[in-house]
């Protein structure tokens, strides 16, 4: 038995509906409301509103994420000038007591180096690795939703264009070939509707987790070289003063 593509189907439908919705256009027309926020059906309603909401929802998380992952808010200006001040001046337990009060993400990687000041150089600069890395999952997982809500919308959408073509075709069935006007359009306007909604809230919501995401990878690279720039002086060698070597020690104590 030779299949029949989906498009002949909704070519095929769409053809035998046409002449229906010209004589329903004579009677009354549709408003904006019942073309794109109302459905004949209780699944298509259900299937739309659903839509709705993930969209609602979707745009105010994507606010709150812009928000919360700003450059002001992960490596602020003030905490830099502060700490480096602090460590200038070699007061180091100030400068760790000071990063761990600080909730930002140069806070915690610089906390985290000089926690590892004893150890030396070396393990200074994995530790910022270390919490660089365990810090940057820690806030890309939170824009995961959006990847979700992303790509389970237009599947949603698409169960909805599939239920929408199979009433459609019953209505088709039952009236012989001469389907009453509402329940073709309320069938196909199901079909159509819930695919557009589905993209509706898929495009921006991956758009926004693809914006994010660089930028939180592009700020996280930079607060490791900020913080790396902060603890250098910790580098054995990497001051000189005069004709004699001044030089920080490799492992300075922090208390």
């Amino acid at each position: 038995m030779r299949r029949i593509p989906i498009s002949y189907g909704v070519g095929i439908v769409l053809a035998a509906a046409l002449p229906a919705f010209a004589q329903e256009g004579e009677d009354r027309t549709m408003s904006v409301f019942q073309m794109f926020f109302w459905s004949g059906d209780f699944v298509g309603i259900l299937i739309i509103w659903l839509l709705l909401l993930m969209s609602v929802l979707s745009i105010g998380y994507s606010i709150k994420v812009f928000i919360d992952y700003r450059r002001v808010t992960l490596l602020p200006e003030e905490f830099h000038e502060h700490v480096s001040t602090m460590l200038n001046d070699k007061r180091y337990r100030e400068a760790i007591d000071y990063s761990e009060q600080d909730p930002s993400y140069l806070a915690k990687l610089l906390n985290g180096a000089l926690g590892e000041a004893n150890n030396g150089f070396g393990a200074m600069e994995r530790a910022i690795e270390e919490v660089g890395d365990a810090e940057t999952t820690r806030m890309l997982r939170p824009i995961e939703y959006l990847n979700v809500v992303g790509n389970i919308s237009p599947m949603i959408g698409l169960f909805g264009t599939v239920y929408g073509m199979i009433r459609a075709f019953q209505v088709l069935v039952e009236e012989g070939g001469r389907p009453d006007a509402g329940l073709l359009a309320a069938s196909i306007s199901t079909a159509l509707v819930t695919t557009f909604w589905g993209l509706v809230v898929a495009i921006p919501a991956l758009a926004v987790y693809a914006l994010i995401r660089n930028k939180v990878d592009a700020l996280s690279s930079e607060g490791m070289l900020i913080t790396e720039e902060l603890i250098r002086p910790f580098k054995p060698g990497a001051k000189k003063t005069g004709g004699s070597s001044s030089r920080p020690r490799a492992t300075p104590n922090p208390e």
